[in-house]
């Protein structure tokens, strides 16, 4: 059987080939991916090459296939497997397959990535518990589970004591403690916006900080106090872009002297972990989320309150399978809204051009149908498209409060070109 895939050869060194995959064994999985959230970890893979932990030394002789936010159907499956998995059934699958050198597909693998028409799934994914049943109405929505588990991981990572002076911790969050984001005007810092708000712990206080006061503006548009208050938490959007020191500038417009139990890094800033550190509270929890390129960030930290105030500093790389297993929960009851921080659609033709210039790409998430032929397109051009196809489109987003949803995905499917 032939599929269609984007290949990593080598730093940048992207190419959607054809190619045909082999015989399927009786411990395997065939699939088919419908949709693939572009990541930027997927960015930093494909731009450091075989320099990236997950990256095999061979990929010229053997390239492998990107994409590790994928949705599919099940085609068939192997004699292993028949009684835990059906043809027909929706799935979604967890990077962190319990592989000893770290490799995940869409990272390590020829035959499986989510940038591809077609793939294969190995037994170990199986074996792990990796391959999950996914039961939602939409294909994007179940893309974007895996981002939504690597901030539910992050959340859950966080742990405080029980007491003063014990040493048994509670994870996860504060419950109605004081929270604060720093740099969360991102795809995935909206995410924790909303995981925040809606999540099973809610913070009392969050403060969301940022650099760009019309990406401040837009997560307060998409996550708004009013709404916050509703689910009792008290939300401040706050631009640090001037500000010499974090920490005073949130107090100054909070109006009193405040400390954070949960302090949220997610900009690769050594500066702003090295104030990240100074807004923590007596056994509060430094997270730090983003995913720096460079392997000698080392920003400075003050173990004078490590020691004396008994902080903690954590770090999360995705999610595990329980983290997946809550945010499929958490989008098949729509208690989160992941159709907020979908910007753009594209179809496979694009995704290896627009990999390499995600950095550069303004919005949030963009997710390919890998089965189609379509440019990279944001989702409020389609506003201004002549054929009558756009339109019908664009028609369909207004009617959805500007958002992707199951009806915009249902007509793409059925109308945009295959490829």
């Amino acid at each position: 059987m032939k599929t269609k895939a984007v290949r990593l050869y080598s730093g940048n060194d992207l190419r959607l080939e054809e190619f045909d995959l082999p015989t399927m064994k009786n411990d395997e999985i065939l699939a088919e991916v419908i949709t693939d959230s572009l990541c930027m970890s997927t960015f930093k893979a494909v731009k450091q090459g075989v320099l990236h932990n997950k990256v095999p030394d061979d990929i010229k002789k053997n390239p492998i296939i990107i994409g590790h936010e994928f949705c599919g159907n099940i085609l068939a499956v192997g004699k292993k497997w028949a009684a835990e998995f059906q043809p027909g059934d929706k799935f979604v699958i967890q990077p962190n397959i319990g592989a000893k050198n770290c490799y995940a597909p869409g990272y390590s693998y020829q035959l499986i990535g989510g940038d591809a028409t077609k793939i294969i799934i190995q037994n170990q994914i199986m074996e792990n518990g990796s391959l999950l049943h996914y039961n939602g109405k939409t294909y994007f929505e179940g893309s974007l589970i895996e981002p939504l588990s690597c901030v539910i991981g992050a959340f859950n990572a966080n742990y405080h004591l029980e007491k003063m002076y014990s040493h048994k911790h509670v994870m996860g969050i504060k419950e109605n403690g004081n929270m604060t984001i720093l740099g969360a005007t991102g795809p995935m810092g909206f995410l924790a916006i909303d995981l925040a708000l809606h999540g099973p712990k809610k913070p009392k206080l969050l403060v969301i900080t940022g650099r760009t006061q019309e990406k401040l503006d837009l997560a307060e548009k998409l996550y708004p106090k009013d709404e916050a208050k509703k689910q009792g938490v008290d939300l401040y959007y706050i631009n640090t872009k001037d500000s010499g020191n974090t920490k005073e500038t949130i107090q100054k417009i909070i109006g009193n002297f405040v400390e954070f139990n949960d302090v949220f890094v997610f900009a690769p800033d050594e500066k702003l972990v090295q104030q990240a550190e100074t807004l923590l509270s007596y056994d509060g929890c430094l997270n730090f989320f983003a995913g720096p390129t460079n392997h000698a960030f080392s920003p400075k930290i003050n173990f004078y309150n490590v020691h004396y105030k008994a902080t903690h500093i954590v770090g999360t790389s995705g999610g595990n399978t329980n983290d997946m297993k809550e945010a499929i929960s958490l989008i098949e009851s729509q208690c989160i809204n992941v159709a907020k921080i979908v910007s753009h659609v594209l179809g496979l033709n694009d995704v290896a051009q627009t990999t390499i210039h995600l950095s550069e790409l303004n919005g949030g998430k963009k997710i390919a149908y890998t089965n189609k032929k379509f440019p990279l397109t944001q989702l409020s051009d389609f506003d201004t498209a002549n054929d009558n196809f756009r339109k019908i489109l664009s028609q369909i987003i207004k009617k959805n409060n500007n958002f992707w949803s199951f009806e915009s995905e249902q007509y793409f499917i059925e109308h945009a070109p295959d490829i």
